[in-house]
């Protein structure tokens, strides 16, 4: 029978400070120690109705040698679906891209720039001549690369993008570069154009920025601009081979469900599916169970969790969308396979109860199911790389990387 691992991650679904959490900063000052983005939301909240989640094991990943007991309102079970346990980042960063490539076998050894203090004014002059250069008219940019939350930035410049045409660049407290632009306004593909030449001018530097993000809105007016769902990311290519390549070249598919293009530069992948939703990235999830054309890898990203509810720092949202899942899970894990692997995790923390939008420096949950397999406590693992090394073994890829195998 064809062996398939389905990858699914829970985009900054952190369970609690990483022990290097004072390492790392917020943009309204402070750092990560503290953050616990599950545990909080089910604090803040008052529980969580998760009951599938919770069977699986993910309750069991919020027990810790300080707190044995878990959280009392979503307790751990005695007996677990999937074997669970808790991963350590080695990257230098807490950011989407160096979640996902460790977590593939290819982590980042050094912070990607991060401009506490905004974006170069040079690099954005650098910037604006390019566009032109390359045909498009640009009499320059708002937002002065500042770091700012994206909705905040947008409410703030809107108007002016819209009577102006400049588009608005900021950055964040990760390593990127982003252009907010009104999707009738400026355009769409004008936009998704000028950061193609943001993408191009950044990788000639030695210093390159993680990802460029085009983040298009809609609306009339500042009370009702609200971003869309056809925000797309240019990332850096990975800094070298990851589990998704070694098995493309094996032969076997590798198929990208939502951001997972964008995130690996499009490289490794054999097909990339889009999606607009966790609901919509599961259904697509869901549907490859039932296709037996296929063996390998496939990956999504449940981008919700982070872009609407953690950056914006709403708890009952997120716990809503983490309920929400939850609800899907039953059915997609009823049609799985015999040889069919799972496995669930997460890239970072974005705590939405912590003192900024930022994304928070967390050990993230890990669960690896299989049918018929008992499940067990895989306890704290040293790098999320672990996961790169499992799917490598399960489906007998030649893949060397610095994560052990899980089963």
């Amino acid at each position: 029978m064809k062996r398939r691992v389905f990858w699914i991650v829970l985009d900054s679904l952190g369970i609690g400070a990483a022990p290097d959490a004072d390492q790392f900063f917020q943009s309204e000052g402070g750092n990560d120690v503290g953050a616990n983005t599950l545990g909080h939301i089910i604090d803040v909240t008052k529980g969580l109705n998760a009951p599938f989640f919770q069977q699986l094991g993910l309750a069991n990943t919020l027990v810790t040698q300080e707190n044995p007991e878990g959280n009392n309102l979503w307790a751990p079970v005695s007996e677990p679906l999937a074997s669970y346990g808790r991963m350590k980042e080695v990257s230098a960063g807490k950011d989407t891209s160096s979640g996902h490539w460790e977590l593939a076998g290819c982590p980042v050894p050094y912070l990607m720039p991060v401009y506490y203090e905004g974006l170069p004014k040079e690099l954005l002059d650098e910037f604006i001549a390019r566009v032109n250069r390359e045909g498009i008219v640009l009499d320059g940019v708002l937002g002065k690369g500042k770091a700012a939350s994206g909705t905040e930035i947008i409410k703030k410049l809107g108007d002016e993008h819209v009577k102006t045409g400049k588009p608005i660049v900021y950055t964040s407290m990760d390593s990127v570069f982003q252009i907010a632009a009104h999707e009738e306004v400026f355009g769409l593909e004008k936009l998704y154009k000028v950061c193609e030449i943001a993408r191009a001018l950044l990788n000639e530097k030695e210093d390159k920025i993680g990802r460029v993000i085009a983040r298009p809105f809609v609306g009339a007016t500042t009370q009702n601009f609200v971003r869309t769902a056809n925000r797309k990311d240019y990332s850096l290519e990975p800094l070298g081979k990851t589990v998704l390549d070694a098995v493309k070249e094996q032969g076997l598919d590798v198929i990208g469900v939502g951001k997972i293009g964008d995130i690996f530069a499009h490289r490794g992948l054999t097909q990339e599916i889009k999606s607009k939703s966790n609901a919509q990235g599961m259904q697509i999830m869901s549907e490859l169970i039932l296709k037996r054309d296929w063996q390998g890898l496939a990956f999504v990203n449940l981008v919700d969790f982070d872009m609407l509810y953690g950056h914006r720092r709403d708890p009952q949202g997120y716990r809503k969308a983490l309920e929400e899942v939850d609800a899907l899970m039953p059915k997609f894990f009823e049609m799985l396979q015999e040889e069919d692997l799972v496995i669930i995790a997460a890239d970072h923390g974005c705590d939405p109860t912590y003192n900024s939008t930022d994304h928070t420096r967390e050990y993230v949950p890990l669960l690896v199911y299989k049918k018929n397999k008992p499940a067990v406590n895989l306890g704290i693992r040293q790098t999320f790389a672990d996961v790169a090394a499992t799917i490598a073994a399960y489906l007998d890829v030649d893949y060397v990387c610095d994560g052990r195998n899980l089963l």
